[in-house]
C-alpha cells in the first residue's frame, strides 16, 4: 500500500493555511496566530449567520410600518387584526407583497381593516 506524500500533520498545517488564505499580515503566515484566526473567523461567521436573520426580520417590518402608515393603519394594528382575521402571511412575504404588488397589499389591509 502506497504512502502518503504527507503526513497527517502537514495535511492539517496544509488544510489550516488554505483556510485562512489572504488573511493579513502575520495571521496568514504564522501557524500559531493562523489557529487563533481561524477559530475567531468561524466564531465571528456563525453569529453572522445569526445576525442576518435579524437584519432581514427587522427590514421586513420596517418595510410593512411603511407600507401601513401609507394606508392609514399603524404596524402593530394590521399584524393585530392579520391575526384576528386568521390571515397566515410571514412578515418577508407581507413586505413583498407591499412592493411589488401593492393593490394585492391593500386588499390584505381592507382584509385586516374587516377583522378589527
Amino acid at each position: 500500500m502506497p504512502r502518503s506524500q504527507y503526513s497527517a500533520r502537514n495535511k492539517a498545517k496544509k488544510r489550516l493555511f488554505r483556510d485562512v488564505k489572504g488573511y493579513r499580515n502575520k495571521l496568514g503566515k504564522n501557524y500559531r496566530l493562523a489557529k487563533e484566526a481561524r477559530v475567531r473567523a468561524l466564531c465571528n461567521a456563525l453569529a453572522g449567520r445569526r445576525r442576518k436573520k435579524r437584519d432581514f426580520r427587522q427590514l421586513w417590518i420596517i418595510r410593512l410600518s411603511a407600507a401601513c402608515r401609507a394606508r392609514g393603519i399603524r404596524y402593530s394594528q394590521f399584524i393585530y387584526a392579520m391575526k384576528m382575521a386568521q390571515v397566515i402571511i410571514n412578515r418577508k412575504m407581507l413586505s413583498e407583497l407591499a412592493i411589488h404588488d401593492p393593490a394585492a397589499f391593500d386588499a390584505v389591509v381592507e382584509t385586516a381593516r374587516k377583522a378589527l
